[in-house]
């Protein structure tokens, strides 16, 4: 019996346990309420981490900060933190 060719394994993919974005909105019309919010992990020019906060009311420009972090676990960490005060406060996933 001939023997079959080794076909190559496939890489496995790893998914992100952590999100490393997050974009929410905060809509009451009876308030004139319409506001965003997005975060992300990104690295600076040095390669420190870095989180990336926008916000504001929908339409503008908003604002932005930069918080550096020591590493990306740390950023990711302040995130989440960030997230679930901010689903507290009433934001919402935006959907794309």
């Amino acid at each position: 019996m001939p023997q079959q060719p080794k076909l190559p394994r496939p890489t496995p993919i790893q998914l992100a346990l952590f999100a490393e974005e997050a974009a929410l909105v905060r809509i009451q019309p009876e308030r004139n309420m319409q506001r965003f919010y997005r975060m992300e992990v990104s690295r600076d020019l040095f390669g420190r981490a870095v989180l990336v906060r926008h916000w504001g009311r929908l339409g503008t420009r908003g604002r932005q900060r930069l918080d550096p972090y020591p590493d990306p676990g740390a950023a990711i960490n302040a995130l989440a933190a960030i997230l679930r005060a901010k689903r507290r406060r009433g934001y919402q996933d935006r959907r794309s």
